[in-house]
């Protein structure tokens, strides 16, 4: 008596992945970076309206090192925050005061703002968009960008037109 022979099976067909990228031009970027804001538009709605002005009026006034931040995916009480420095403490108090008037004018509500003197660090929450305006040496301390690395780092190019 002779045994049947089995059947042969066919193995699935493999799906193809991606190469992966070397290891060195992984480890180039900054791990403490936010991550590259993706290429998509920005939508249209009322909070990037009021992050293109607010962003604006910094450049205008010579904000330096600004950086904006899209936190949606990682917070409950803010959308975008606003980073950027004055070189003096005057400078942030002029830099508080054109905010306050660009976002009056838009007729959005300040939910809170520092008044104080000589902290080095002024906070101006407009609910969307939080700004946050900084000497030199507190933008340093306190690390803002790598506090909120998961966040997504927008192009001031987009902000600026």
């Amino acid at each position: 008596m002779t045994t049947p022979k089995s059947k042969a099976t066919k193995a699935a067909p493999r799906k193809k992945t991606a190469p992966k990228a070397p290891k060195a031009a992984a480890k180039s970027a900054p791990k403490s970076a936010p991550k590259a804001a993706p290429k998509a538009a920005l939508p249209d709605t009322a909070a990037v309206a009021l992050l293109k002005l607010v962003v604006q009026a910094l450049d205008a006034k010579k904000a330096e090192a600004l950086c904006v931040l899209d936190v949606s995916q990682q917070s409950s009480i803010t959308d975008y925050l606003v980073l950027a420095n004055g070189n003096s403490e005057p400078h942030l108090r002029a830099l508080r005061v054109e905010l306050e008037k660009v976002i009056d004018a838009q007729k959005v509500r300040i939910l809170g703002m520092d008044t104080g003197r000589s902290s080095g660090w002024l906070v101006i929450d407009a609910f969307d968009v939080m700004v946050h305006l900084f000497t030199t040496e507190n933008r340093d301390k306190y690390r803002m960008e790598t506090l909120w690395k998961d966040a997504t780092e927008l192009p001031l190019a987009k902000l600026l037109k």
